[in-house]
């Protein structure tokens, strides 16, 4: 059967891919294909079973990362790197390929020549939340990084300016979630345990 394209409004393009012979290998290759042709400034994701196609984010999201990487760097775990774009990590297990906008991940993963990086070498994600990504940044990330045993997601929601930090993950998703307005002070937990201060974040 063959991936069927769709062009909704912009910014996206998705492939779907259920029912494709090869399933979620499948996507991946295609994915990697469409990752070749990509114009500058777009990142593909395998997110509910289909590869969509986003706009990196721009202006005010850079200064938001551009904090986490001031303020989280310094507590990243040992052997471990925090980087500010979109990398993609594989969670075959889970069906999903990510490129979180922020990340914090072993150093050894990024050794490697493939487009993916493992999804468990990493310690930490955090993604901005925009029109195209919300509803997988609230929904499904949330429960496959859970799910994945990755210990610290940080969901900041650009739209609706809050912080949700997601911690003790398990075989079924998250077990604590902890929200702050912008503007206010929240707990990272372990292996960070520090703080991260959203003042300004307002806008």
């Amino acid at each position: 059967m063959a991936a069927m394209v769709e062009t909704p409004p912009p910014p996206q393009l998705i492939v779907r891919g259920p029912g494709l012979p090869g399933g979620f290998e499948e996507l991946c290759r295609i994915l990697e294909k469409i990752n070749d042709d990509l114009p500058d400034g777009y990142y593909p994701e395998i997110i509910g079973g289909q590869v969509v196609v986003s706009p990196w984010s721009r202006s005010f999201y850079d200064l938001i990362l551009d904090e986490l990487v001031d303020q989280l760097g310094p507590h990243v775990p040992k052997g471990h790197r925090a980087r500010a774009y979109p990398s993609l990590y594989k969670f075959a297990d889970h069906d999903g390929a990510f490129g979180p906008d922020f990340h914090v991940a072993e150093s050894a993963a990024l050794r490697t020549d493939s487009i993916y990086r493992p999804g468990d070498a990493l310690s930490l994600v955090a993604e901005l939340t925009s029109p195209s990504t919300a509803a997988a940044d609230r929904t499904e990330k949330v429960d496959v990084y859970g799910k994945a045993d990755v210990p610290v997601y940080v969901l900041v929601d650009m739209l609706k300016g809050i912080v949700i930090v997601y911690s003790e993950p398990s075989d079924h998703g998250y077990r604590t979630s902890t929200q702050i307005e912008f503007g206010g002070t929240v707990h990272i937990p372990a292996p960070f345990d520090c703080k991260l201060d959203t003042t300004g974040w307002e806008g």
